[in-house]
């Protein structure tokens, strides 16, 4: 028995650099991913409380569709119909595509949500004294999110970190895959996925560490 836990833990030592470096691209895609589901999740977020109908009912569509079908689905799409519109690309740029767009719908959601949270009269407020309304976003309503952004945004964060596991599936290269490829090569199963399991055990409690972090700075 002795041997054995002596054998495992030598066994884990060996594998752990080549997670860690896996690792290390798990946290690249999901921050890439979620900035890419920022960019859209904003955009998507100020059609949805648009004044335009056809703006506010594409976003809703498009929200709709991303959170009412498997994100696996979605990064298959991505790798394997872009290419036949003429659009190579990498796995990993595949991945972070499809999970951006993913992401999108999520964040887009909460946008809106910390958005119409805010006083209304403080909108009729800023466009009494001659403000536009894309002026009034920039300088009253947005700025007073953040705080009630903060701790949804993180959630998502470590959601996405966890479902970028997902790409395994297409081939990409992160900490997931690195497991499978140590245990085609050992046949070694439980060690290696207890080792992925507890590293990113340790990446989500890291970041939400970090997040609880930044709510308190924000609250100061």
């Amino acid at each position: 028995m002795k041997e054995s836990i002596v054998s495992v833990t030598l066994f884990i030592r060996g594998i752990l650099p080549t997670l860690l470096r896996a690792a290390g691209v798990t946290v690249k895609l999901t921050a890439l991913s979620i900035s890419l589901g920022i960019a859209i999740g904003t955009a998507i977020a100020l059609m949805r409380i648009s004044r335009s109908k056809p703006l506010s009912i594409l976003a809703t569509l498009y929200v709709t569709i991303l959170r009412g079908t498997p994100l696996m689905i979605q990064i298959l799409i991505v790798y394997f119909a872009l290419p036949q519109l003429g659009l190579r690309l990498d796995k990993f740029s595949s991945a972070v595509v499809a999970l951006g767009i993913n992401a999108g719908a999520y964040i887009a959601e909460i946008i809106r949500a910390a958005i119409e949270s805010i006083d209304p009269g403080q909108m009729e407020a800023a466009r009494s004294l001659g403000m536009s309304y894309g002026l009034a976003m920039r300088r009253i309503i947005i700025p007073q999110t953040y705080r009630r952004l903060l701790p949804p945004l993180g959630n998502e964060f470590i959601a996405m970190l966890k479902d970028t596991s997902l790409i395994a599936f297409i081939g990409g290269e992160e900490l997931t895959r690195a497991g499978q490829h140590i245990i085609s090569d050992t046949f070694r199963t439980w060690p290696v996925y207890l080792t992925v399991a507890t590293i990113y055990l340790c990446m989500t409690a890291l970041f939400s560490l970090l997040v609880q972090l930044g709510e308190r700075k924000l609250l100061q």
